[in-house]
């Protein structure tokens, strides 16, 4: 029986330490950590490696629910994986296993409140976003990745992994950035 500590944050800037020290200190024999937005699964290779290898009692942990995800349907499916591999799941703000029967019922519930959660940051941030907007301070979220340099190694043959790679970003930011300009020429 292994006990399996995955950790996220949204962004690259975002800290991972106060995660990883207590899924330790919980008796994690392996964390996977990654940053990544928790409002898909899309680009969290770490949670697909962890579910891919889990075995029969193994236990994925988490330090808190929004961390697996912050869709109620996205955490319920990866509860579902986890079940048919044999294994389960536990959150440690609020302690919560999906090994019992109530596990499940209050996972379900919290799933749902993070996810109405979501939508109300999302609401106020847009409310926020408006108002600035018409008081004429709004300019926009500052930019992390230098697009003219990833541009430019990508015009000098460099594939978009080591582009990634040097610049710290994920593949996918690179894409995005190349086929905007691609869009733009258009």
């Amino acid at each position: 029986m292994a006990r399996i500590g995955y950790a996220r944050v949204s962004t690259l800037d975002q800290d991972l330490e106060i995660q990883q020290e207590r899924l330790t200190a919980e008796g994690c024999q392996i964390v996977r950590c990654e940053k990544v937005s928790g409002a898909s699964r899309l680009g969290r290779t770490e949670l697909a490696t962890i579910i891919e290898f889990l075995r029969e009692d193994d236990e994925l942990i988490v330090t808190r629910l929004d961390r697996l995800g912050r869709d109620t349907r996205d955490v319920l499916n990866i509860v579902h994986e986890c079940e048919q591999r044999g294994a389960y799941v536990t959150v440690l703000e609020p302690h919560v296993s999906t090994k019992g029967e109530m596990g499940k019922v209050i996972l379900t519930v919290l799933g749902m409140v993070a996810q109405m959660e979501r939508r109300f940051i999302k609401e106020r941030q847009r409310e926020g976003i408006e108002k600035a907007k018409a008081v004429g301070v709004y300019k926009g979220g500052k930019s992390r990745i230098d697009h003219n340099l990833a541009r430019e190694l990508y015009a000098r043959g460099c594939r978009a992994t080591a582009i990634a790679r040097q610049l710290n970003c994920s593949r996918m930011q690179i894409y995005r950035i190349l086929s905007a300009r691609t869009m733009q020429d258009d």
